[in-house]
């Protein structure tokens, strides 16, 4: 057995810049006992207190009073402890779902002493971290369906928080998670157990050591949601050893048990993976020296964000504006996103943990009454609204207060005239924005950068990373490069040499629409998954580069499609007709709700999309403001195939092909959708953004996200994998295709 000394921990961040082995690598064969003794040995080194003996229910719960007594400094008689069990700890009627909520929201308890004095009772002091006790316990048996008998478990303050269980080295640590899975099926949540309360699994073969959530959730019944630790440069701590020393300090677990894990508002638990929890820390730590440094209202008093598109950068955003208005100084912090991406499910998160925080009325008043509130520190808003509001009001008390501004997406709308005026108005401000795809100079054509305005970069996690990590999933582009015979055409060359004119009539020239659409047509069951019978499969999006060519593409594949037995749901969106020539550079064109701006012939188009869709679906939107919002949240949940509350939608109850200008081609997150055909130029960080719509992680059955093009964007694929990557990311990022045999239907 080697014996090591714990790691400092770095004065400001648990996930560490560095971090150096003390220990040389056990070549020797060691058994699961041997790893497990080692495994206890090195926690009790790191100031864990080993408890012997305790391995059954009725010492745990001795256990548990004893350490609840000493947290509280009271002193519990056997009538008070039980009836604190009955009616607050171990209720009957608690499942996993209730005490997974005690121990994020629930608690502290109002318990009735005999003598009528009232007090609180906490199981966890959130506030001061070091007060917490850990222990340690080997070999617990308890009986449910089955009896079993768990390897290690960590308790804080006497209850079973991270149950680990381990596998010698040399055999696959998914039977480790096997295992955890079949205790969760036969034990861990039989009636009166403690171990409902396990918030964290930790699984190992030695070699290789992960760790995941406790929920009812599919993200414990998947492999796929495990996760390494990793330093701050997200190399990865897998060896066992490493991550006790770094993971298991008492410090760092207590702070990811108890800060950086959210109970959603789906009753799901997140607990955040390593990049996550290092940017959160960054950003509230560049708040503080700002503050200190009196650095605030100037780029480098705040700083961005970069996380792939896909890598949970909303859980991020979420979880540092929450501990951001736990700092003493800051007056208000304001979360804000584009009034498209306000989605449901992030505004009842806002709601239940700060009820005045989001207010979806159109009008600034409502935000101004918010912000007036003392007992108010977090806002919601549009970066919309926002600017209304600036614009409004010449003198509010906030434009003088300590603020923090986190832009959930900051590269897109929020470099224009709201940013400009935010910073004119705000007096003492620290503004931090997340990114997926930064704007570079490469990708800036002469404009502002994303570091230019928000700061210096903080934290990456880019998309090698996450493609490593298993959590997005690479691309596998069809490149179809399809002209009809329009004058001189033959090549890209020669397309460049045509007036706009002629290229818009070759590129909607009627023959080439209608070969795509039956390409789409004959493609799309097996790009999607659909060809075995019964088989739900997966949808697809259709990026095009006009509304001209949506209406286009939208009639062509409908009447292809009249006489099928099974037609696919087909239905568009858009607001304004995006120009094609400024996408060039990389941005996709920002379309808003406000559809006033579109000409008769695009708005009557969108009305009789609409139509269809109402017809279908049983549904009654229409193209005025509200109506067309409530269209779009509509038409996102059905491409999403699920309702507000995460609950499956039929497949009839579905869109299978979604044909887009802009709308949903950045910052929408679906992962039944593996699809995407492009007839569109992209380029930079619109094609990453709209290649990423793809490539969620959802099941087995998805192992890519496809691309089908219908322009020739080979270079500019590989240009901008190499830009938000490196020389290597072309090899990391793209399957390899199979040369593709299709070629366009002769004239």
């Amino acid at each position: 057995m080697t014996s090591y000394r714990a790691i400092a921990e770095s004065k400001n961040f648990i996930v560490l810049d560095k971090y150096e082995k003390q220990w040389e690598v056990n070549e020797s064969y060691q058994s699961e006992g041997d790893l497990e003794r080692e495994l206890v040995q090195d926690l009790v080194n790191q100031g864990y207190e080993l408890v012997p003996g305790l391995n059954h229910p009725a010492a745990m719960l001795a256990n548990l009073r004893v350490q609840l007594q000493s947290l509280n400094k009271v002193t519990f008689s056997e009538g008070e402890w039980a009836r604190f069990v009955e009616t607050y700890l171990d209720k009957p009627s608690d499942g996993i779902t209730d005490k997974t909520r005690k121990v994020h929201d629930d608690y502290i308890y109002d318990f009735v002493f005999d003598d009528r004095r009232i007090q609180n009772i906490y199981l966890f002091d959130k506030n001061n971290i070091a007060r917490n006790k850990v222990q340690v316990i080997k070999q617990f048996e308890q009986t449910g369906s089955h009896a079993n008998r768990y390897d290690v478990t960590v308790l804080v303050n006497g209850l079973p928080l991270v149950q680990i269980e381990l596998k010698k080295r040399g055999v696959a640590i998914r039977e480790a998670f096997n295992q955890v899975h079949r205790y969760s099926k036969e034990s861990f949540n039989s009636e009166h157990s403690l171990y409902k309360y396990l918030q964290l699994f930790v699984i190992s073969n030695g070699t290789d050591t992960r760790y995941f959530a406790n929920t009812v959730s599919r993200n414990k019944n998947s492999f796929d949601f495990t996760m390494n630790w990793a330093k701050a440069d997200n190399s990865l701590i897998k060896d066992l050893k490493d991550f006790t020393a770094t993971f298991f300090q008492k410090n760092t677990l207590l702070k990811v048990l108890l800060h950086y894990a959210v109970f959603d508002i789906s009753n799901t638990l997140l607990v955040m993976r390593p990049y996550q929890i290092a940017a959160t820390e960054r950003i509230l730590w560049k708040i503080n020296s700002s503050f200190q440094a009196k650095t605030w209202s100037k780029p480098e008093g705040g700083g961005f964000i970069w996380h792939t598109t896909g890598s949970g950068k909303t859980l991020t955003s979420f979880k540092a504006a929450r501990l951001a208005t736990e700092l003493e100084f800051i007056d208000k912090v304001f979360f804000v996103v584009d009034r498209k991406d306000l989605d449901y499910q992030t505004m009842k998160e806002y709601q239940r943990f700060s009820p005045d925080s989001v207010n979806g009325s159109k009008n600034t008043a409502a935000l101004k009454q918010n912000l007036a509130k003392d007992d108010n520190k977090i806002i919601v808003t549009t970066i919309q609204k926002l600017n209304n509001l600036i614009k409004s009001e010449g003198d509010l008390a906030v434009y003088h207060q300590q603020v923090v501004f986190i832009f959930d997406e900051c590269h897109r709308s929020q470099f224009g005239e709201a940013q400009k005026n935010l910073q004119k108005k705000f007096k003492k401000y620290y503004q931090f924005g997340f990114t997926g795809t930064p704007i570079f100079p490469e990708n800036a054509s002469g404009a502002e950068t994303t570091a230019s305005v928000f700061g210096q970069e903080l934290h990456s996690y880019v998309i090698t990373d996450a493609i490593r990590d298993e959590k997005v999933l690479k691309f596998k582009v069809d490149y179809n490069d399809v002209r009809v015979k329009f004058k001189a055409i033959e090549t890209e060359q020669d397309e460049q040499k045509l007036n706009a004119a002629e290229n818009k009539e070759a590129l909607l020239h009627p023959e080439r629409i209608r070969e795509i659409a039956e390409y789409i047509l004959k493609s799309y069951r097996q790009k999607t998954h659909r060809l075995q019978p019964g088989a739900r499969g997966f949808n697809a999006m259709f990026a095009v580069s006009t509304i001209d060519s949506a209406k286009l593409y939208y009639e062509s594949l409908t009447q292809l499609q009249k006489d099928s037995e099974k037609p696919l749901k087909i239905a568009t969106i858009f607001s304004f007709a995006a120009n094609e020539e400024q996408e060039m550079i990389g941005a996709i064109a920002d379309e808003s709700f406000d559809v006033s701006a579109m000409n008769s012939s695009a708005k009557e188009f969108l009305n009789k999309a609409i139509a269809d869709y109402n017809t279908h679906f049983k549904s009654s939107f229409s193209v005025d403001s509200d109506g067309f919002q409530n269209y779009y949240r509509d038409l996102a949940k059905r491409v999403k195939g699920e309702d507000d509350y995460g609950n499956k939608l039929p497949p009839e109850e579905t869109v299978d092909l979604l044909i887009v200008v802009g709308m949903f081609l950045t910052g929408f997150d679906a992962p039944t959708l593996n699809t995407l055909f492009v007839d569109k130029n992209l380029r930079y960080h619109g094609l990453m953004q709209a290649f990423s719509r793809t490539n969620r992680i959802y099941d087995a059955t998805k192992t890519f996200g496809n691309i089908v093009t219908f322009r020739d964007l080979e270079k500019a694929t590989v240009e901008a994998i190499t830009l938000f990557g490196n020389s290597n990311t072309k090899n990391v990022v793209l399957e390899k295709a199979i040369p593709n045999t299709w070629k366009a239907l002769p004239m």
